[in-house]
């Protein structure tokens, strides 16, 4: 499969983290919430009205912006 950004991943989709394209100081704050290549991270569900999403790497939740995820290239996984 191809790379996609994590902002197109469906709820319940899963996917592992490929690389992460931004600047210096959001990828240190992504990687302190565990984004990191390698990682899998699971889409739980989207917010209304193009909100954020939430999403789970591991056993951690986070509520995600939109335009953070679309800099998250992931490898999605087949269900």
């Amino acid at each position: 499969m191809t790379n996609v950004n994590l902002e197109t991943l469906k709820p319940g989709e899963t996917g592992t983290i490929a690389a992460v394209h931004t600047d210096r100081a959001l990828l240190h704050r992504l990687a302190a919430l565990g984004f990191r290549i390698g990682k899998r991270v699971e889409v739980i569900r989207l917010g209304r009205f193009s909100g954020p999403l939430h999403v789970r790497i591991g056993a951690t939740d986070i509520m995600l912006r939109r335009k953070e995820a679309q800099k998250i290239e992931v490898q999605p996984l087949a269900r």
